[in-house]
């Protein structure tokens, strides 16, 4: 299907959009879409990004694949929004729960036999994807108190025939399931992350922290075919080759039920990691390090407990109400600030210039976190003397880099 020049580069980029939404509406994975058309992987992703020509006949095919009848117009296209600005805000906010430290959560609460309740978590979309996956292989899960707190049952045993693939395609989230159910089965299967065809190479980095717990991936046919060696566990510290979070975040779950001391460096020690440790530990696994990159899990075969835990808030939502504050040029209170983990944040900003008060440190709900109150006030920022630039943990978040 050869690129043809004499079709405008906007027609291409037209088209990708529409055939990605109307894909992600189906449920389909973009390798599951390149079996059912006859062509790569490859294709289909440069289709979508605008960078090949999807011909007529390819085109027809897919719009019978998918079942839709007629190819959607223009009309399917997202939304455009309409912004009101020169307004000012006013009045005080509470920072809500992480949305990462949800997910990361939820997660781990398939390795509890007893009821995990999780307080005040994010209604987002990964979250209900999670929720719909879990609940496909016998999870109940209840919202509760006004829909503000999940309650997680888990069955007397797995139900991995009836995984829902739809739901799990559309959640990169996946990928952490990895670690709870290698204590579960000698066998299983997960559908690639996300829909993408994220193969061996991408989730490498994952398979260094867990091969020595005894788990062995292969990316096949669209889903990672993973086989467990029982009762195995490191003999040697873990060194992870990436300082990533979800990939610290699955060889804690490994760890949190080996028995034996397992000791994990390079980890990070994002908010999200912290706040699984904490969860671990109400689940009554020991952990040493916890803030730093190097962590020491003392791990239980088993974890069979009744546990209410309250995830800390997020840095990245407190991030983008103070941005809403500076650029509207407005004073506003923001209340429940994770100070620790924008302190690098607030100390450029305050070089460049804002004005800013903040309250004595209090202990978030989880009772480890330290949040503050943060008064802002309209202030004429300059340019820093120095580059902005993103560094791991503690240092300035990369979600934060977008703000500046």
């Amino acid at each position: 299907m050869p690129w043809d020049p004499a079709l405008p580069a906007h027609s291409a980029r037209s088209t990708g959009i529409l055939v990605r939404e109307a894909r992600r509406r189906h449920g389909w994975t973009k390798a599951q879409l390149a079996v059912t058309l006859g062509i790569s992987w490859s294709e289909i992703n440069d289709i979508e990004n605008g960078q090949r020509q999807i011909d007529e006949p390819t085109l027809d095919r897919f719009a019978k694949a998918i079942d839709a009848g007629p190819f959607p117009q223009d009309e399917s296209l997202p939304l455009h929004l309409r912004v009101e600005g020169g307004l000012e805000l006013s009045g005080v906010i509470d920072v809500k729960t992480s949305k990462n430290s949800g997910v990361a959560l939820l997660c781990a609460s398939m390795l509890n036999k007893g009821r995990t309740t999780l307080r005040r978590v994010a209604r987002i979309e990964e979250i209900n994807r999670l929720i719909e996956v879990l609940r496909s292989i016998g999870f109940t899960i209840t919202w509760i108190n006004d829909q503000k707190d999940l309650q997680v049952d888990p069955p007397e045993e797995l139900n991995l025939a009836d995984l829902d693939v739809k739901a799990a395609c559309r959640t990169r989230s996946i990928i952490m399931f990895l670690a709870p159910l290698m204590r579960e089965r000698a066998h299983f299967q997960l559908p690639y992350a996300g829909g993408c065809n994220l193969g061996t190479r991408t989730i490498e980095p994952h398979m260094v922290g867990l091969r020595p717990f005894g788990l062995e991936v292969k990316a096949s046919g669209g889903f990672y075919q993973a086989e467990v060696i029982p009762d195995t566990g490191p003999s040697k510290p873990i060194v992870l080759i990436e300082r990533g979070d979800t990939v610290t975040e699955n060889v804690l779950m490994a760890a949190a039920r080996t028995e034996s001391p397992t000791i994990i460096r390079n980890a990070s020690c994002n908010y999200m990691v912290q706040d699984l440790c904490f969860l671990l530990t109400e689940f009554g696994v020991r952990i040493e390090g916890i803030g730093t990159t190097t962590l020491t899990v003392h791990g239980v075969t088993a974890i069979n407990r009744d546990v209410d835990f309250s995830p800390s808030e997020d840095p990245i939502e407190a991030m983008s109400l103070l941005t809403a504050a500076i650029v509207t040029s407005s004073s506003i209170t923001i209340r429940r600030v994770p100070i620790e983990f924008l302190e690098i944040e607030l100390a450029i900003l305050d070089e460049m210039g804002l004005r800013f008060d903040r309250s004595p440190e209090y202990p978030a709900a989880n009772g480890r976190t330290r949040l503050i109150d943060l008064t802002v006030f309209p202030s004429a920022l300059r340019a820093p003397a120095d580059k902005i630039h993103p560094m791991p943990f503690p240092g300035l978040n990369i979600d934060n880099l977008p703000f500046f």
